[in-house]
């Protein structure tokens, strides 16, 4: 069992996130903290309002009530230190895309969406690194070999456009360029999906030990089961945009008490 992570600082505190379309689309009425480098899986079957919650959660699409504070100083060195604490939805789009861009990452479903598809994959990894300030040309070359290696793609292959990559190593391309900066928190909307089981299996373990080794908090989108076992330390089940079960994560997955959760679960281990 993940050693809970519930001990450290609060990072994120969501207060009654409310964002609906339609009756029982979106997410409605949504509370709860996430910890300073906690694993957070939010899991449900599609169309249970999981990525809605997401977006809002990013600072990607406005709640139509509720709030999103963030906790800029939870325990860990920040770049500078200006706001203590922040709302989101309060500072405006130039700030959220400015925290997005310095502080947060985001790893979409298909990579081409966190991707520059016309410029080198190294340009990729080192274009976060400049809006940070970093101008070495040497420098940031260096680095981007180096993250190419962390995530197991081939350094000689720094000058490669992303669309030369097969689907996995996109993915892994753009994790490289999500964390190279070493955000304080992270946004993963389905990260193995649409990728092939052998594929997936390399993408978690290597995604596990990222998430160690750098203590990461995140915030993790699935609809498989296994990806979040494996990732998150705590879980919240969606269903019809609201949350109808949340706890450690295995002792959600091996002991559900909602009805709906346990038909996610066995549905899962039947055959």
């Amino acid at each position: 069992m993940k050693k809970p992570v519930l001990e450290r600082p609060v990072l994120l505190d969501v207060q009654d996130i409310t964002r609906l379309y339609g009756p029982g689309k979106g997410c409605e009425a949504i509370d709860f903290q996430l910890h300073a480098g906690e694993v957070l899986g939010i899991v449900g079957e599609s169309g249970s309002g999981k990525s809605t919650l997401l977006r809002v959660l990013a600072g990607l699409e406005a709640p139509d009530a509720g709030r999103v504070i963030y906790r800029r100083h939870a325990g860990e060195d920040v770049l500078d230190r200006g706001e203590a604490e922040l709302d989101l939805y309060a500072i405006g789009e130039a700030r959220r895309r400015e925290l997005l861009r310095l502080e947060w990452g985001l790893v979409h479903q298909n990579p081409r969406d966190g991707l520059r598809m016309g410029v080198s994959a190294g340009a990729n990894i080192g274009e976060r690194l400049m809006a940070q300030g970093q101008r070495h040309y040497g420098q940031l070359r260096e680095t981007g070999q180096a993250w190419m290696h962390q995530v197991e793609l081939d350094p000689g292959r720094i000058d490669d456009a992303p669309r030369t990559f097969s689907g996995g190593m996109q993915q892994r391309l753009q994790i490289a360029r999500t964390l190279v900066t070493r955000p304080r928190l992270v946004f993963m909307d389905e990260p193995t999906g649409g990728l092939d089981v052998s594929v997936q299996a390399r993408l978690l373990d290597m995604l596990r030990t990222l998430v160690r080794q750098m203590g990461l908090s995140v915030v993790l989108v699935t609809h498989d089961l296994a990806v979040a076992r494996l990732l998150a330390h705590r879980l919240m089940v969606m269903r019809r945009g609201q949350v109808v079960e949340t706890g450690l994560t295995d002792q959600i997955l091996d002991d559900p008490q909602h009805e709906y959760t346990q038909l996610l679960v066995s549905s899962v281990l039947t055959p």
